[in-house]
């Protein structure tokens, strides 16, 4: 892990092509964006603001079944970008698998990045992958996160996607993120 430099999600941005989330190394003035899908936004933010729904999420669900048999993730790796495609892994740890020989999952970074949000696990990013992608913090004129008034527009408009693709449980599952950005403002 010497080539390894721990991170942190320093914001997750919404754009006109699609969702970043933005990788700020510790010690490096620059920030990595890796485009997401919109399901792995909302998984992502509902895992960052510790939002409890009533049925478990899928990232929910693989935590539920690692810790039934005793396993855990030590840290979440994006170790690669190749043909403009970012690879990350999970590095699991327990039973049989230790940290000198921990068992390797490989991930997609949005997949990754939802379940150490939940985990709150470590993020690491590769040195040749922050000289390959990263872009000096200056760059960002706006690092903040989005507005209470933003989180509402946007999840108001995730939940009348879901509800005219007919995906009814999700829809279920924003509207009780919206009653509960209601209920905090």
């Amino acid at each position: 892990m010497r080539d390894m430099f721990i991170c942190e999600i320093w914001s997750i941005v919404k754009l006109r092509h699609g969702n970043a989330v933005l990788l700020k190394p510790r010690g490096v003035a620059v920030a990595v964006p890796i485009f997401i899908g919109n399901m792995e936004m909302q998984s992502i933010l509902i895992a960052m603001e510790g939002l409890k729904l009533p049925r478990p999420m899928t990232h929910d669900l693989f935590l539920n079944v690692l810790n039934q048999v005793n396993l855990s993730i030590k840290r979440v790796e994006v170790f690669e970008l190749k043909d403009d495609t970012f690879h990350a892994r999970l590095v699991i740890t327990g039973g049989e698998y230790t940290n000198e020989k921990p068992f390797i999952l490989d991930s997609r970074p949005s997949d990754a990045f939802a379940i150490a949000a939940r985990k709150k696990c470590p993020i690491y990013i590769a040195a040749a992958v922050i000289e390959d992608a990263g872009i000096p913090l200056d760059f960002f004129t706006d690092p903040v996160e989005d507005e209470p008034d933003d989180k509402y527009k946007s999840l108001l408009e995730q939940l009348e996607q879901a509800v005219a693709e007919e995906e009814y449980e999700q829809a279920a599952e924003i509207r009780d993120l919206i009653k509960k950005l209601q209920d905090d403002t």
